[in-house]
């Protein structure tokens, strides 16, 4: 018999006090200033788990209630403390850091084996000549095929310490034989920059699905690129992004702000005030920027798009933002786990707070949420900021609310073709792509000599082709619908999208996907009448 943490409550302040004693260090490498405080409470605490541990009748998983408490009770606190687990914290660390260790492909376990997506433009693997549609079936005389292999195992097969090698054998079709590779393994950027290109001769588009610790200089990179292609404008797209290291995104509003413009500032519970203002000289300050939001853009996109409609600055254009105000600092647990803390409150320049009320729980926090969700024509530009409380006023008189996320200068409604939930599905749920990569996987030689260009400007996806996707959809979901008819056009659009991803990248997907895209159009309009004036 094991001792249920359901039947022990009173453990959430037993755990919360201990999960504070054993963190030894804070991600910014400050002290923590429990642990030496010699405090009678924490000596009471640790007995108690002694006692369990060691005295009671039966065998006691002291490390699940701990981990089980923890998590729980760091969720009564607000909706974004969060327990992240030894065996999770790794992930993470990588995602927002920006990059890991490997030999750089995209890849999926097909039929057992491990199918190259495509190798990461400029990584190991694609410096070594590992092609699309390769199986790799061996790594260092190790099979990482069949139906036992997970993938977290092909994961730690490839992967390694930078500028060790592995040996792989590949089979590619065509070729008899196991082709041999040896890859010398190497940073492989996980990018958060995710597309850049022109829109028009002078109009740059730029997508960011996250803030990591590359961001800023992946987006560095991008609009240089853009102002060397001509671009005196910018769309800057945070539709998605929930958010990220708050000095990145700080970082980021400081190329759209004049020197000494307010970024934002901080708030702890002592009231400590830490405000942040532009400093350096940033490449478009004198350009309109156009930003586009949605019900997914969060904190760190928040701190972006609200710093600069409180300044003045560009366009922001969507749907009212997911409001997250708070700001988390992550704390070691000294077992390889980790807490992200809620440290303080952010506040817009003109003093704003966007978080949304979480007064009566997590669980009623994000079912508003998903209320919102479901009922988008609700979703109207004032409708959580009516309260004369939480109206402000920017420098130029434009009135604007906190208390709920970040209201768009023009709402542009979900649209009934593009955002649908058939079409978010077809989206997300990974169906079109495999389908899209099994089609390729027949006739890549018919691919290979088809440029960006040509493919952008002519390819085309047939009737053949959309009913194929169809029948592989109803037999894949086992939903039988007739939205897929009526959808045809979109669908088209989006396949055509998973294609060009597969063949050419991400950008190359953005310039398929956009042109339909209803915020894009809102922006081309704008654009229009401002150059016509």
């Amino acid at each position: 018999m094991s001792l249920n943490p359901k039947n022990l409550p009173f453990f959430i302040a037993v755990v919360l006090a201990l999960g504070i004693y054993i963190g030894d260090k804070v991600s910014n490498n400050a002290s923590n200033p429990f642990v030496s405080m010699n405090n009678i409470r924490k000596q009471k605490l640790n007995r108690l788990i002694d006692y369990l541990e060691y005295e009671y009748v039966d065998p006691v998983d002291t490390d699940s209630i701990v981990e089980t408490f923890i998590d729980e009770v760091l969720q009564n606190l607000d909706p974004h403390s969060t327990y992240i687990p030894k065996q999770d914290l790794e992930s993470v660390t990588e995602n927002m850091k920006g990059d890991f260790i490997g030999i750089g492909v995209s890849f999926y376990s097909y039929k057992d084996t491990i199918a190259v997506i495509r190798p990461i433009e400029g990584g190991p693997s694609f410096r070594a000549g590992i092609l699309a549609g390769d199986r790799i079936l061996m790594a260092d005389n190790d099979t990482i095929h069949g139906a036992s292999m997970s993938q977290d195992k092909v994961v730690q097969k490839l992967r390694g310490k930078k500028n060790s090698k592995v040996r792989l054998q590949i089979k590619r079709a065509g070729i008899d034989s196991l082709l041999d590779f040896e890859i010398t393994r190497a940073e492989v950027p996980i990018k958060s920059v995710e597309a850049f290109y022109m829109m028009s001769p002078t109009l740059g588009y730029i997508k960011i699905n996250r803030f990591a610790e590359s961001t800023y200089l992946e987006f560095e990179k991008g609009i240089e690129d853009l102002i060397a292609a001509g671009a005196k404008n910018l769309v800057l797209d945070l539709r998605d992004n929930p958010g990220g290291f708050l000095r990145i995104a700080e970082k980021i509003a400081d190329e759209f702000l004049e020197d000494g413009k307010r970024i934002l500032f901080t708030k702890n519970k002592s009231n400590l005030i830490d405000e942040s203002y532009a400093t350096q000289k940033g490449r478009f300050e004198q350009a309109q920027v156009y930003v586009l939001i949605n019900e997914n853009s969060a904190s760190a996109s928040e701190i972006v798009a609200g710093a600069l409609q409180d300044n003045d600055i560009g366009t922001i254009i969507g749907r009212r933002s997911f409001g997250k105000g708070l700001v988390q600092r992550e704390m070691d647990l000294g077992d390889g786990s980790a807490i992200r803390l809620t440290t303080s409150r952010y506040y817009t320049p003109t003093g704003r707070s966007i978080q949304r009320t979480y007064a009566n729980g997590s669980e009623a926090y994000y079912d508003s949420y998903y209320q919102r969700l479901d009922n988008t024509a609700e979703d109207t530009l004032h409708s959580d900021a009516s309260a004369d409380s939480l109206k402000f006023t920017t420098p130029k008189g434009k009135v604007v609310y906190g208390g709920g996320g970040i209201i768009p200068d023009i709402y542009v409604p979900q649209d009934v073709d593009f955002d649908n939930e058939l079409v978010m599905f077809l989206k997300v749920a990974g169906l079109m792509d495999f389908f899209v990569f099994e089609h390729l996987d027949k006739q890549r030689s018919s691919y290979a000599s088809v440029y960006e260009s040509q493919f952008l400007s002519t390819f085309e996806i047939s009737d053949l082709v959309y009913q194929e996707f169809v029948t592989y959809f109803i037999e894949a979901s086992k939903l039988d619908t007739d939205a897929l008819k009526v959808y045809k056009s979109t669908i088209k659009t989006l396949l055509k999208a998973a294609f060009s991803k597969q063949l050419f990248g991400d950008n190359t997907a953005a310039k398929v996907l956009n042109p339909i895209d209803p915020m894009l159009m809102k922006v081309m309009d704008l654009e229009g009448a401002l150059i016509s004036n």
